[in-house]
Formats: structure tokens, C-alpha cells, sequence
């Protein structure tokens, strides 16, 4: 995924409110933008940290600059949680997610569950029907190793039930973790800060979800699924 237009380089000066912050420009001036992620963000709001902007256009804005990467432990780091579906669809297209390249049909946003939506909905003559569910991932604390969830998730819990009814219903479901970093070798879930996700993943991969982690590529003109990388659970189906 190529940006349509240059990011703009800063500093971050403080992300307040989850949804705004503020950046000094290569200029000298202040800017108060949005930022298109509401989650904890830990580890990637250090005042003082490189960032680049996505410019916006559209006069109804009430912010023209929104918040996209950040350079963090000596790499960069996408935030942006509206770019991950996207990025598991070129992923999926360019086969790195198993067979799942395969499918016949690809639908983005489908109804599905109990008021829910699934992020892709492969669907194939032959198959059948493959639940996809999307989760951003930009936290690391040690070592190579990408973690999720950086905070409490009971949203995350219930997409995992769900997706364990998706596959007693007799239909494929498989988790994919897109980390926007490139500095990780494998995946690992971040038991001690939100238990009842992992006892939900443990129960998923029991009923038969599969799981799997794309790692991509990150750059000031472009975000880039790059490869597949390891879930490393006790216990987990990983996608075939």
C-alpha cells in the first residue's frame, strides 16, 4: 500500500485524548492533528519522537494532518488502524496466508455473529466460507518479539467466541495479526497485562480457529506486507 500523497515529517510534541495530538512541523510551527487510533499506543508516544502525517484535503476537516507512523526503538512503526484490512487483503492476494489467495470471492465488512463484523469474508463454490479477522499490532518490549494486546480488549475476547461459533457452524475462521513494525521475528500474546484474551484464544484454537502474523515493511512513501512470521502459542492452529 502506497501513500497517495508525501508524508509530512515532525516532531511529536504529546498525543492527548486518544484521538488528537500535537506535532511541532519541520518549519517550526505547531500543528494539532488527529490521531486514527484510539488504543494505548504503548511505547509509541514518547514526546520528541520522529512521525510523519498524512495531509488531508478535504475542507471539512476539522484536522488537516492525521498521525500515520512513528519511529520507535530505532524503526518505524505504522499506527494507523484503518490500514490493516487493507493490508491483509494485498497479503492474502499475495499468497501469504496460505491458501487463502484461493477463494473465489473477497468481501470487505461483512455482517456476521451477534451485531458484529467480519473484516474479509472469503467465499468459494468448492471451499465454502472463510471468516477473516483483522487485529493491528505495533507493540514490542522485548527482544523480537511483537506482542497484542498492548492494553485490555473485551471487543478482541469477543471476536474470538465468535469466530470459535463461526467454525462449530462448519466454516473456516482464521485470525490474522498484522504487525506494522518490522523488527519482529514471531508473535506472542500479552498474557500478564490482558488475561481474559489469552484464555479467549486458547479457547478459539480449541474449537478450531487458526491464527497467523504478517509482518510488514514500513517506509515514508509505502506500508508493505512482507512476510509471515511465527505464532509462538503453546497452543494455536496456525493458518494452513
Amino acid at each position: 500500500m502506497q501513500f497517495p500523497t508525501p508524508l509530512t515529517p515532525a516532531r511529536l510534541v504529546r498525543r492527548y485524548k486518544r484521538f488528537l495530538f500535537d506535532a511541532e512541523l519541520e518549519s517550526g510551527a505547531f500543528i494539532t492533528g488527529s490521531c486514527p487510533n484510539t488504543g494505548s499506543m504503548r511505547g509509541l508516544t514518547t514526546p520528541g519522537s520522529q512521525i510523519w502525517l498524512e495531509n488531508h484535503d478535504n475542507p471539512k476537516r476539522k484536522y488537516p494532518h492525521s498521525l500515520e507512523i512513528v519511529e520507535a526503538d530505532g524503526t518505524l512503526v505504522g499506527i494507523n488502524t484503518g490500514r490493516p484490512n487493507k493490508l491483509a487483503e494485498e497479503a492474502i492476494r499475495a499468497g501469504l496466508i496460505g491458501d487463502l489467495g484461493d477463494y473465489a470471492e473477497l468481501k470487505r465488512e461483512q455482517k456476521y455473529g451477534v451485531n458484529s463484523r467480519i473484516d474479509i469474508l472469503l467465499d468459494d463454490p468448492e471451499k465454502g466460507r472463510a471468516y477473516v479477522e483483522v487485529k493491528n499490532v505495533h507493540f514490542r518490549r522485548r527482544g523480537r518479539i511483537a506482542e497484542f494486546p498492548d492494553s485490555v480488549t473485551s471487543r478482541g475476547a469477543k471476536h474470538l467466541e465468535e469466530m470459535g461459533d463461526m467454525v462449530e457452524a462448519g466454516h473456516r475462521a482464521i485470525m490474522v495479526y498484522l504487525i506494522q513494525r518490522a523488527d519482529c521475528d514471531s508473535l506472542s500474546l500479552c498474557r500478564d497485562l490482558d488475561p481474559a484474551y489469552g484464555a479467549a484464544f486458547d479457547r478459539a484454537m480449541k474449537r478450531g480457529v487458526e491464527a497467523c502474523a504478517i509482518r510488514c515493511k514500513i517506509t515514508p512513501e509505502e506500508i508493505r506486507p512482507e512476510l509471515r512470521i511465527p505464532v509462538t502459542e503453546n497452543l494455536v492452529n496456525e493458518a494452513r
